[in-house]
């Protein structure tokens, strides 16, 4: 059974930071590449960061480089995101991801999902 459990969103002022948190509680994907998805009203869910199991390689969508950072612990079974800089554009769900076969960047690509934590920034 999957059990992705996201926590950390919450409300802030634009430049301010948050960090989510995604505990693996299964600890089924301790060997697979995890990631951060984000669905704002009315848009569909997109790509935000991913990292490889070992933690070597990351990635970014374009807009939040050099404002978040993913990264995992592997002995804890958790993959965070660290975002700092916060601006309005980034209100979302945020969701996290694990298990992907194929293109990090399309949600289709991803086997396992959490329920979803809600960050709103306000301006």
């Amino acid at each position: 059974q999957v059990q992705l459990v996201e926590s950390g969103g919450g409300l802030v002022q634009a430049g301010e930071s948050l960090t989510l948190s995604c505990v693996d509680s299964g600890r089924t994907f301790r060997h697979d590449p995890m990631g951060w998805f984000r669905q704002a009203p009315g848009k569909e869910r997109e790509f935000v960061a991913a990292i490889t199991w070992t933690g070597s390689s990351t990635f970014y969508t374009d807009s939040v480089k050099g404002r978040f950072t993913i990264s995992r612990d592997s002995g804890e079974d958790t993959v965070y995101l660290q975002m700092n800089s916060l601006k309005p554009e980034d209100t979302a769900v945020y969701y996290c991801a694990a298990d992907p076969e194929g293109d990090y960047y399309k949600p289709t690509s991803w086997g396992g999902w959490g329920q979803g934590t809600q960050v709103t920034v306000s301006s």
